[in-house]
């Protein structure tokens, strides 16, 4: 089989745009590194082809591209990139489940991957993210996911309209406060629930906060004002879903 070894390869240039979100919504299309997760992209069906070095001795049943390391790098953030690359179809959007996660306006990619993480071990059907989140396909996110991005639905909204719609269908959705809140140990589960958590340094908007049917907050040490976002989620997840 012909080894690529240009960096001016056509197909290479191409792939590698795909490193761009702008890119990535126009091709339907994103990239993943490394065996776990082409593994992962593999076993969703989403796996359309491989580019990978000659050492590289897994094969997989898409076609396969081999290049150089130095090729293989130009599709990577990484510093020190794995050998194997996967290109990959999109995400579907699938039906909202009973137990929902809404992340308005996050923009740290490693909170996000954290939280997907999170919302898979804790049973969470559903996560939607504002219109203003962090791209869900960024590299950061898909390697802070460890792959459990294939194993969640993950849908973008308008939020403020979304709320609304599952307000008519019976859930109770649930903001994030400190003040006025109620003690996260203290809230009883509907069968239908929504989780608002809010961007990194603002929290969530004060138009989606008052969309909210009831607030709650994390009691913690008043030596510390506040916790990571992804922290914070995982903890509120666990005490809900578990």
């Amino acid at each position: 089989m012909e080894i690529i070894t240009s960096l001016e390869n056509k197909k290479i240039k191409n792939l590698s745009k795909l490193l761009i979100k702008k890119y990535r919504d126009q091709e339907d299309k994103f990239l993943v590194e490394g065996e776990h997760l082409v593994e992962e992209a593999l076993k969703a069906g989403k796996l359309i082809e491989v580019i990978k070095t000659e050492e590289y001795e897994i094969d997989y049943e898409v076609p396969i591209t081999i290049v150089t390391y130095e090729v293989l790098k130009k599709l990577s953030n990484s510093v020190t990139p794995q050998k194997v690359i996967g290109v990959v179809k999109k995400l579907d959007e699938k039906e909202i489940g009973n137990k929902i996660l809404i992340l308005d306006n996050l923009q740290d990619p490693g909170n996000l991957g954290t939280i997907i993480r999170s919302s898979v071990a804790f049973n969470v059907d559903t996560i939607v993210l504002s219109e203003n989140c962090v791209d869900l396909y960024n590299d950061k996110v898909i390697r802070a996911s460890e792959g459990m991005l294939f194993h969640i639905n993950i849908v973008k909204k308008d939020i403020e309209k979304f709320i609304d719609e599952i307000h008519s269908k019976g859930y109770v959705v649930l903001g994030t406060r400190v003040t006025d809140g109620e003690n996260i140990k203290n809230i009883e589960v509907n069968d239908k629930l929504a989780i608002i958590m809010g961007n990194e340094g603002a929290g969530v908007r004060r138009e989606v906060l008052d969309k909210c049917d009831k607030y709650l907050y994390i009691p913690m040490n008043e030596s510390c004002e506040s916790l990571n976002v992804g922290v914070a989620t995982s903890i509120i997840l666990y005490e809900l879903f578990k």
